[in-house]
Order: C-alpha cells, then structure tokens, then sequence
C-alpha cells in the first residue's frame, strides 16, 4: 500500500527541525514505507522577515531538487508580508504543491483571505499548524494559534479551499478539535503529531469520515505509521487515509497531471 506523508518537515540552513541530515529522514522513509513526504520549513517564533521565508522555502526546493521523486514542497509565507503572492508564485514555478501557514495569523484573519483565495484559484491545499490550548503556558507561546473554531470559520468563508487542520495529535484538547471539524464539511484533519492516545485514529474516522482524514508524521515518523496501522480500521479506510485522500487533493491542482 503506498503511504504519502502530507505533514513533515526537512533541516534547512536557518532552521532545524532536529534531523541532522535529510538523507535521515529518505532512510527513515524507506524502512517505514512512506513514498513520498510533503514538506515545509516555517519559523516556529515571531514574525520573521520576509528574507529568512525565502531562505526557507529556497532550502525546501533544494531538497525537492536532491530527492525529486521523494518530497513535495509547501511553500511557507506569512500572509501579513506584501511579498507573500510573488513568493507563492516563485515556489509554484519551482514546483510546490501547496502552501503552509504556521502560528503567526489565525487561519480566519482576514489577512489570510488573499492567501486562501489564491490556493483556490491554484486548487492546492493549505496546511496550518494548528492545537487547542489546555494551559496558560500553551496559549501564552502561541497566541495567534489556530484551532479548529477557526479552521470552521475559514471554511465558512471558502467552503472550495482545501484546508488541511495539523497533527491531530500534536497536543492540547483534540476530542474538542475533532467535534469541533464536524461543522466544516470541507476541512481534512492530518493524523501527524507525538500524541498517540488510544481510540484517536478511530474517532477521527467515525466523526468525520475517512475521505478527510490524512496521514501525516510531522516529525513522528514511526509513531505516525504505527497509529494508522493499530488503529481499527478497514482495508479500504487505511488505504483512503495513507494516500488516496491526499492524492486526489494533488491530483486537483492547477496544471497537474492525471
């Protein structure tokens, strides 16, 4: 069964994400199965300026360059940034699939729309870091982080966005998370994060069905194979969550191929 990971990251020049090399994460990948990883390097702090986005994103096509039939490329922004539309076009042409969105706006600000319009006009996905904070300490580091109320609002909006909530498991309440996403019809959730309660996998797949469910690891790599493959489910909902839901959200994109 092909496995397609629509949540990982890859080290970059400015920001590590704890893999001392990417060639760790390709021979991760190939003794978990996962064919092929989605992947992004955002700035987890602050506002950063526009100059280290590029830099990221530039580390990301590189990437994409070494392992071409490997990784797919998000492009991070951050939507407040006036060069945000010339950047996403500049990683479209270099080949990415999507866009990421991390913690510094609220995936229903209204600084987001153009963003959100232009992923519709492109038909390909957004992934935003997303959690609901159950602590002071939490909310105090985030304060601009989405959770499912504003992926439902944002949805509202733009109901045709391929919105992607992140890691389901990546901490904070996420029974609420996923309650939550059954008034948004249109939002996929990725299973990604270290959280691996029992009985998470099967309430995503029982709330909101499976066609909206995509695996991902964001980091956890064996952990998000394993909780998809210990999780109750059948042949065909394994399959849909591992590759083809994503796979059709690829397939939908401006200029793909069949």
């Amino acid at each position: 069964m092909r496995r397609i990971d629509c949540h990982m990251h890859v080290r970059g020049a400015d920001v590590n994400w704890g893999w001392d090399h990417n060639d760790r994460i390709i021979e991760a990948a190939d003794a978990l199965g996962i064919d092929q990883l989605a992947v992004s390097i955002p700035v987890m702090r602050g506002m950063p300026e526009y100059a280290t986005i590029r830099r990221c994103n530039d580390d990301v096509i590189a990437a994409m360059k070494q392992y071409p039939d490997r990784l797919l490329g998000y492009c991070y922004i951050v939507p407040g940034h006036s060069e945000s539309q010339d950047e996403i076009s500049r990683c479209f042409d270099a080949g990415m699939i999507g866009i990421k969105l991390y913690n510094q706006y609220k995936i229903c600000d209204p600084v987001v729309y153009p963003v959100l319009e232009r992923a519709i006009e492109e038909a390909v996905p957004v992934l935003e870091h997303a959690g609901r904070p159950t602590t002071r300490d939490f909310h105090d580091q985030q304060p601009n982080i989405s959770d499912a109320s504003h992926f439902v609002e944002a949805a509202t909006r733009y109901p045709e966005c391929m919105l992607i909530e992140a890691h389901i498991g990546g901490g904070g309440d996420w029974e609420w998370s996923i309650k939550q996403l059954r008034k948004a019809p249109s939002v996929y959730l990725d299973t990604s994060g270290s959280i691996i309660d029992d009985g998470m996998v099967e309430m995503c797949v029982r709330e909101l069905g499976a066609d909206r469910i995509l695996f991902a690891t964001d980091m956890t790599m064996e952990g998000g194979v394993g909780k998809i493959l210990g999780a109750e489910l059948t042949q065909a909902q394994r399959e849909k969550i591992f590759w083809r839901n994503f796979q059709s959200m690829l397939d939908r994109r401006k200029g793909a191929s069949s």
